[in-house]
């Protein structure tokens, strides 16, 4: 028989999640699929080749399960126990939500802080 492990267990594992009460909730939740299929169990056993796919933060991650670890190691170590399948995550141009006219070369001069002070009351008008 294959070795398999909890499946809250190994996302606190491969440090996907801070604490393995914080995995064991997400599970709960049915915010995890285990190849496809919704799950409520945290203690659903996963193994090699098994895909997992959960939210993350704001984008979805898509994860094969390559091995089983056998300690919550650094995160070197946490890297090679799955395979990311997700789409990579689209660069914004705009860097800066704050600031889109921004173009991040560093702090804005003196005046490029008045063109953007009134361009600001320009658009209150």
């Amino acid at each position: 028989m294959a070795e398999k492990l909890r499946l809250d267990k190994w996302l606190w594992h491969a440090r996907f999640f801070k604490t393995r009460s914080l995995a064991a909730t997400r599970v709960a939740a049915g915010d995890v699929r285990i190849n496809g299929v919704h799950t409520q169990k945290r203690s659903q056993m996963v193994g090699p080749e098994d895909v997992l796919t959960f939210a993350q933060g704001d984008h979805i991650r898509v994860i094969r399960i390559d091995a089983i670890g056998t300690r919550r190691g650094p995160a070197p170590e946490a890297r090679e126990l799955y395979t990311d399948l997700s789409p990579p995550e689209a660069k914004s141009k705009d860097s800066d939500p704050k600031n889109p006219a921004y173009e991040g070369k560093g702090r804005p001069t003196k005046r490029n802080r008045r063109i953007l002070d009134l361009s600001k009351a320009r658009s209150l008008e």
